[in-house]
């Protein structure tokens, strides 16, 4: 493991939680985890461009956790990943949801939810790494610049 890289794993350990099987975590209990993955790239990035005042960080991140710039990054992905990360992109746009998108069509939510359920999979599952990846991947097809 690399200085510096925080997995869940060493989370839980210094809690004293016992590590989970994330195979068995509910598409939306992965997605909850995957949205915070996912914004605290975001923000990462945008925050090292420079100290700015923190409206105008939110500005420029806000656009990249629309639900419509999550569904172009999940289409731009759709060739891009294994299986198993096809999968887990399935199961969270199948999710039932018990709430109501707000600012994004049904079909933007859900796919923003595979989206953040995949990200939120690899990340429980200790692969950092490929959630970078996707993500840059993503980001690339799409033609976005964080």
């Amino acid at each position: 493991m690399e200085k510096g890289v925080m997995l869940p794993q060493d989370i839980w350990k210094s809690f004293g939680s016992k590590e989970q099987d994330v195979r068995n975590f509910s598409p939306l209990t992965l997605a909850y985890i995957g949205d915070c993955v996912y914004e605290l790239i975001v923000r990462s990035v945008v925050v090292e461009k420079g100290n700015r005042q923190p409206q105008k960080l939110h500005r420029e991140s806000s656009e990249f956790s629309k639900a419509g710039t999550q569904r172009k990054i999940y289409e731009a992905l759709l060739d891009e990943v294994t299986q198993e990360e096809a999968d887990i992109l399935k199961r969270g746009k199948n999710a039932h949801f018990h709430t109501k998108a707000k600012n994004a069509s049904v079909a933007e939510y859900k796919c923003a939810t595979a989206l953040e359920a995949l990200f939120g999979y690899l990340y429980l599952s200790g692969n950092m790494e490929r959630v970078l990846e996707l993500l840059q991947i993503g980001l690339r097809k799409c033609d976005l610049h964080i």
